[in-house]
């Protein structure tokens, strides 16, 4: 379809772009799958698997930093007592795809904002579609680093606090693979969703949806949501809480900084 203007365009030749859109996505998330597929004895075995094992990189991290705070061995991961079962006759097969497709999705992720970019590009200033690059770098940067917080401290804290909770000695943890994938998956989706944050808030502050006055004012609110999660996924101590907590705050905060930049930005330009 020829490219129109923005103006000229109906509802219908959005419809159809934003189509063109998804499915041009999902192409790239599948062949970034079927590439995943040569490595996935590697993508199983050392990257999903890793955190259940007491080798892991984050348990041996908090076996040294516990050392080097005089803490001897009282945040130390030595052991992890669960088994992982598959229970259900495709079950393997079924989380063999949709591991893969999440993989695929994760490596994609920069060509996917490249494809979001050019649909909402026509409804941009000229000044603003030259940002492009600087919006697909620092939205790729912000999930990648979310993935890996993610992956290297909500995951190994989640398996450590499920490993070692008990209500009695008499119950024995046998997870299966579904639940732990689904953990997995959803933890790092949603850490590298978070870490989206800053941009999310700078398009809501552009379109005077948010003002970094309403984002102050929750912030109490934030903060709180903030620490119980971390109390979640964390082992019953400060340090490991602080770990999980800070690096969120971190993000709340600098959308907030986001957030008053464009805003008193756009005062200006109204002046």
């Amino acid at each position: 379809m020829a490219k129109k203007n923005l103006s000229e365009m109906s509802f219908l030749d959005h419809l159809e772009e934003l189509r063109w859109l998804l499915v041009r996505s999902t192409i790239a998330v599948v062949i970034m799958a079927f590439i995943t597929y040569f490595v996935s004895d590697y993508l199983f075995d050392v990257i999903l698997l890793g955190p259940t094992r007491p080798t892991f990189f984050t348990y041996q991290w908090f076996c040294d930093l516990s050392h080097q705070l005089g803490f001897a061995d009282s945040i130390c991961i030595t052991e992890l007592n669960f088994i992982i079962q598959n229970t259900e006759m495709e079950g393997q097969v079924n989380i063999f795809v949709w591991m893969c497709i999440l993989a695929g999705f994760v490596m994609s992720f920069p060509y996917i904002l490249w494809e979001v970019w050019k649909f909402i590009s026509p409804a941009l200033y000229e000044k603003e579609k030259k940002n492009a690059k600087t919006f697909i770098f620092t939205s790729s940067l912000l999930f990648f680093l979310g993935v890996l917080f993610g992956y290297y401290v909500v995951i190994p804290m989640s398996v450590n606090f499920v490993a070692t909770f008990s209500v009695s000695d008499v119950v024995k943890n046998q997870f299966t693979l579904d639940s732990y994938m689904g953990m997995v998956k959803t933890s790092i989706l949603a850490s590298g969703l978070f870490f989206e944050l800053p941009i999310i808030i700078y398009f809501l502050t552009k379109l005077g949806l948010v003002t970094p006055a309403f984002l102050r004012k929750y912030w109490k609110y934030a903060v709180i949501i903030i620490l119980i999660v971390a109390a979640i996924v964390t082992p019953p101590d400060v340090v490991s809480q602080t770990i999980v907590a800070i690096p969120m705050l971190l993000i709340y905060e600098v959308s907030i900084l986001i957030s008053r930049i464009v805003y008193k930005n756009k005062i200006k330009e109204n002046v």
